[in-house]
């Protein structure tokens, strides 16, 4: 008996770990490439605004993170890819989570206030629509994946905001493009986690009807506007001809795997979309970064 007990306390995860399952760190190192990304563009070095810029993302997302976990703890609890965060599984009280997410809301906008106030406010109205926003509207419409994409494509915009000089349409352009790109990214996911959705009271694909050809239509569709809107550097001139050409391969080569999938309506082909996305997206946004003129 005593064995059994200990085996089952060395497998409960550390406070630590359930601190990052919490706030969903991994997540926010895509969030913290894009915001680099952005403040690298718009003229930035690694310097003291840089490292502010990073803690702040971090601080934020995390916060974010924790407040829709805080809201879906019931539905949460639902579905196999999210029971056994720590609320659903009674190692986190509401107390607990509400403490580390105002904590984590006021470091990261201390750190935002150092850089500028513009970065300070998106940064909390990212907050605000990410937790208070999209996340109910994930219960009663698909349309809460173009509102999410609103705040899902702030970070480079707000990297550009931490420059001096990037409060232009340079930050614009950084928005534009991460937010078409929020389309394949979120239904590719979407898709491959269609059952345990289901289970939480979610339809978050385009179509009514789930995993179906109109859905992969609607994603094809959204991964070829992207290439133009992944051009848009270089068409206002803020990149040199390497993003015209990469960037195409990049988005071309992206949009097969939106076509696989158009073709076949497997999960397997959702999930190589889903990895693809991953790749994608910092890759082009250090591609405008290196091929600046």
């Amino acid at each position: 008996m005593s064995n059994a007990a200990n085996l089952t306390s060395s497998k409960k995860p550390s406070k630590l770990k359930d601190w990052m399952l919490f706030t969903k760190m991994r997540l926010a190192f895509l969030v913290i490439l894009s915001a680099i990304a952005g403040y690298l563009f718009a003229g930035g070095g690694f310097d003291q605004t840089l490292l502010f810029l990073v803690l702040g993302g971090i601080f934020v997302t995390g916060a974010s993170n924790g407040m829709n976990q805080i809201i879906e703890r019931d539905l949460d609890a639902k579905m196999n890819r999210t029971q056994s965060r720590p609320i659903p599984q009674g190692r986190m009280g509401l107390t607990e989570a509400y403490i580390i997410v105002f904590a984590l809301l006021a470091a990261g906008l201390v750190c935002m206030y150092f850089i500028n106030i513009h970065v300070l406010l998106w940064s909390f109205l990212s907050f605000v629509l990410y937790a208070f926003v999209y996340t109910p509207m994930k219960l009663r419409t698909p349309w809460a994946v173009f509102v999410g994409a609103i705040p899902g494509a702030f970070p480079p915009f707000i990297g550009a905001l931490a420059h001096p000089d990037g409060y232009t349409q340079l930050a614009g352009i950084l928005f534009l493009v991460q937010f078409m790109w929020q389309f394949p990214h979120f239904w590719a996911i979407a898709w491959v986690l269609y059952d345990d959705y289901k289970h939480g009271g979610f339809n978050l694909l385009p179509a009514h009807n789930g995993r179906s050809k109109q859905s992969a239509f609607q994603i094809l569709v959204y991964t070829l506007l992207l290439v133009p809107f992944s051009l848009l550097p270089w068409a206002f001139d803020m990149t040199g001809d390497t993003t015209l050409i990469v960037g195409s391969l990049l988005g071309l080569l992206f949009f097969l795997y939106a076509y696989r999938l158009y073709l076949t309506c497997e999960v397997k082909d959702a999930r190589k979309l889903m990895f693809a996305s991953f790749v994608y997206l910092p890759l082009i946004q250090f591609l405008y970064v290196l091929d600046k003129i």
